[in-house]
């Protein structure tokens, strides 16, 4: 079995990353065989199991199980309708419900961090709150670090329940980097601050804003954002694993949820999550102008979004987002126009940041949207 090392934990941990893959005509050419490009996945030394179901028009037209709940081959297959971690698809769901509270008025993207959460100039938990604007929260351009770290954030820490602003306040020890508004620089601490804001001006957590403003909407059943620690994925579900000290593959299914919350904490399904991105391509969700901004297209004069990558030639057709912490890959490419989504969800047995892993799942999304023939 392949052994890394735990180092560059926070690369990519709880990442939301959005991406073009292409397909020639989407939805129009016939659908390649999940089962079997899951089983090519889960063939691979770095993946346990995984788990994936595709859709089109709404209709599930494949779906399948590879790999088994345990490593070495243990635990017996991980049902093809189970539940998953997501990561930083999470992000979206947040964000669906920040611009909401815009589009009703309660808040503006212009509004300042030290006006909305007050504590955080006042306690000096965040540099420069009387800056930081909602929009550069909400696209990353804030400049406030990443608590998210290997020394801030133990992987293997299972039983410390954290607040989101104990970790916020962890995230003022690490050096700026930036002037808020420059550029774009991942930090989950982003979004734990949107949490509280949502918390703060709906007076609801943002479980219940999540289930009341999207989950029961689209018939998300089987979907929650656990709010008891320590919060696991309810049923029976893959585990996932993250090389210890030694290079050792440790089992990280008790994953602390404290580091989810609003940057990544929902659990959810192919199904479900497949509604979700799905609703949110046909703006079901939101107006195209609050979803630009949400998806960080630039102003007039801004600075354009990086090329896309292409996968299987042609125009871009296919978005993917992705979630990813120690344990999992969660992967969900879907078409601008909604008619298709593809959700995978596979657990490791290596580091969630292997960058072997992306092109693994793209290799899915290739076997599954453009079929050779």
């Amino acid at each position: 079995m392949k052994r890394v090392t735990a180092a560059g934990l926070a690369c990519a941990a709880l990442m939301m990353v959005v991406t073009g893959v292409t397909r020639a005509e989407a939805g129009s050419a016939p659908v390649g065989d999940v089962q079997a490009a899951l089983d090519v996945l889960a063939g691979s030394s770095q993946v346990v199991a995984a788990i994936a179901e595709v859709y089109v028009d709404g209709k599930r037209v494949g779906r399948g199980s590879a790999g088994t709940r345990l490593i070495d081959g243990r635990g017996g297959k991980v049902p093809a309708g189970a539940r998953f971690r997501v990561g930083s698809q999470t992000k979206q769901m947040t964000g669906v419900v920040v611009m909401r509270l815009v589009q009703e008025g309660r808040l503006a993207l212009d509004d300042r961090l030290s006006d909305l959460l007050p504590q955080m100039a006042e306690r000096d938990l965040v540099e420069r709150a009387d800056e930081i604007t909602l929009r550069q929260l909400i696209q990353h351009t804030s400049g406030i670090p990443n608590w998210f770290t290997a020394e801030l954030a133990p992987t293997f820490d299972f039983t410390t329940r954290y607040s989101p602003t104990e970790l916020v306040r962890r995230s003022r020890t690490l050096p700026r980097e930036q002037e808020p508004g420059e550029k774009f620089s991942y930090s989950n601490t982003n979004y734990m601050l949107l949490g509280l804001i949502i918390e703060k001006v709906t007076g609801h957590t943002v479980a219940d804003e999540f289930d009341r403003r999207i989950f029961r909407p689209l018939g998300m059943t089987r979907t929650y954002l656990p709010t008891r620690f320590p919060g696991g994925v309810e049923g029976p579900h893959g585990h996932g694993y993250f090389p210890d000290e030694s290079g050792e593959p440790r089992d990280v299914d008790r994953l602390n949820m404290s580091y989810g919350y609003a940057a990544g904490g929902v659990i959810s399904t192919a199904h479900d999550i497949s509604a979700f991105q799905r609703a949110f391509a046909r703006h079901e969700l939101l107006p195209k102008e609050l979803q630009d901004v949400l998806m960080g297209v630039p102003r007039e004069g801004g600075t354009p979004p990086p090329p896309q990558e292409r996968l299987c030639g042609g125009e871009p057709a296919l978005t993917a987002v992705l979630g990813s912490a120690p344990g999992f890959n969660a992967a969900t490419y879907f078409s601008p126009d909604g008619r298709l989504q593809l959700a995978v969800s596979a657990t490791l047995a290596v580091s969630n940041t292997d960058p072997s892993l992306r092109p693994l799942l793209d290799e899915v999304a290739e076997a599954v949207f453009c079929p050779a023939g």
